[in-house]
């Protein structure tokens, strides 16, 4: 990669974190974000290479639990993601990896799930077609160890899920717009009310996480804000259980100076030129695949 090359690349990153919408499709290339969602798991570092140039990459240091990247625009291709133990030595064997295929205006997540001793990572396709007029569109994503199966509705609302598995994700459905809460009901325990709010024309994912000290919480990632962009910001560091803070999130996040909070990891570009990260094993499975303990 040239000089210009990394300079293009470090200005894009820039004006990302300043909070400027990506358009929610790209005409040369898709949309790739990252999550880590096992509550076991320590932080990782997870890495972004493709497969048809070992010069190009991304490390997304540090990432913790409940953290859901950016989107970054790419161009079409084969990309392998692998995790290893934050701060690991980034030449050393990933703890699991596995690719994805980007397409022409496609938008893919790509999440650590499940317990740490059957952590695996899946490729989620996103969605980001507008809801009907006046209302949200959400999905469910179930990272939540002490909630085996759970039910999600939205009061006045259409149940949003129902008996989810802990690692699962459901599909889309439109609600209403606006302040609400969200009932979750884990499989024989007693329903808990999450105030979140959800804007109109907008897509969400609602992440149900395992709060510090216990019980449930309940973070939104915003996938695309009205009219059709790309959020900049990460997940929305807000309340769960019975904390009874507001968990709205804005249309764009804007992370000022390069920093996100602390909820956030940071995400930096690299250029990985090293006879090591050309030796990087690049021959992961699709979809699933698990890992052993050494991440931690």
């Amino acid at each position: 990669m040239t000089r210009t090359s990394r300079v293009l690349a470090v200005t894009a990153l820039t004006t990302a974190l300043t909070g400027l919408p990506l358009p929610a499709t790209a005409a040369d290339g898709g949309l790739l974000r990252l999550a880590h969602l096992s509550p076991d798991t320590p932080a990782v570092d997870v890495y972004v290479d493709s497969v048809a140039d070992s010069a190009a990459g991304q490390v997304f240091p540090g990432v913790g639990y409940g953290t859901v990247s950016d989107y970054q625009t790419v161009p079409v291709g084969t990309y392998a993601i692998s995790m290893r133990a934050a701060g690991a030595d980034p030449a050393s064997p990933p703890v699991l990896s596995t690719t994805v295929q980007v397409g022409t205006d496609s938008a893919r997540t790509v999440a650590g799930v499940g317990p740490f001793a059957d952590l695996g990572l899946e490729v989620l396709d996103d969605d980001l077609t507008p809801p009907a007029a006046g209302a949200s569109r959400v999905r469910v994503i179930a990272a939540a160890a002490s909630a085996p199966t759970l039910d999600v509705a939205v009061p006045g609302g259409p149940s949003v899920a129902t008996d989810v598995a802990f690692a699962e994700t459901t599909g889309y459905v439109d609600v209403p717009a606006g302040g609400t809460s969200i009932t979750v009901t884990p499989e024989g325990g007693q329903p808990t009310e999450l105030p979140v709010t959800v804007d109109a024309g907008s897509v969400y994912s609602v992440l149900v996480l395992d709060r510090p000290g216990g019980g449930l919480t309940v973070q939104t990632a915003l996938d695309a804000a009205s009219p059709g962009v790309v959020p900049a910001g990460g997940v929305e560091t807000g309340a769960g259980g019975t904390a009874g803070a507001d968990t709205s999130l804005p249309v764009l996040v804007t992370a000022v100076g390069g920093s996100l909070t602390a909820g956030a990891a940071l995400l930096l570009v690299t250029t990985r030129r090293t006879a090591a990260s050309a030796g990087r094993p690049r021959h992961a499975a699709r979809g699933r695949h698990t890992a052993g303990p050494s991440v931690r």
